[in-house]
């Protein structure tokens, strides 16, 4: 067995997000995370939110219709889908300008994994504030099948690079980790 020498520990930035400049119109962005959506999920959004279609809350009513089961919440899976994204487009969002050609292709299910991609569409300058960005996307949903669920395009302002707000963190001193070791 062969040892490796132990080189000084140091502190590795993880993924801070992307800022206005670093928005390339045509980029496609696979966003990571995928979601398996559960009856909860759809049950406890629903009533969250005040939604009273029983299409969504009651089985028995949604197994008498053309689907013979439960729709998901069609704002549960744009909230879903915008969720997903935000590591890959607007971890430094200064404000969603808005949601446009919302589309619907094909239904979603209680159990459905949903997965999502985004294109850059558009990027310009704020011409109102000169510390952001604007920047537009194509934003797609799918499932694990590969079929596209929900569409839209987002506008949001993000901020351009020397102006995010910093923040200062607090961290414990990193003595009380323990010292690394020779293989």
């Amino acid at each position: 067995m062969t040892s490796t020498s132990l080189s000084p520990s140091r502190v590795v930035d993880g993924w801070n997000g992307r800022l206005f400049e670093d928005f390339a119109v045509g980029d496609i962005y696979y966003h990571p995370f995928g979601k398996t959506v559960t009856e909860y999920d759809n049950q406890s959004f629903t009533l969250m939110t005040q939604n009273v279609a029983k299409t969504h809350v009651d089985s028995h009513f949604a197994s008498k219709t053309e689907f013979a089961r439960p729709l998901v919440n069609s704002t549960f899976t744009l909230a879903l889908v915008t969720g997903q994204s935000t590591i890959d487009l607007s971890m430094n969002v200064f404000a969603n300008m808005g949601w446009d050609e919302v589309r619907m292709p094909h239904p979603v299910y209680e159990g459905d994994t949903i997965y999502s991609r985004s294109k850059v569409l558009a990027t310009r300058a704020s011409a109102s504030r000169p510390h952001l960005g604007l920047v537009t996307v194509a934003t797609e949903g799918f499932n694990q099948d590969g079929k596209i669920v929900i569409s839209y395009r987002r506008t949001f302002m993000v901020y351009r690079q020397g102006h995010l707000p910093s923040v200062a963190s607090v961290r414990p001193d990193e003595s009380s980790l323990p010292t690394p070791e020779a293989i």
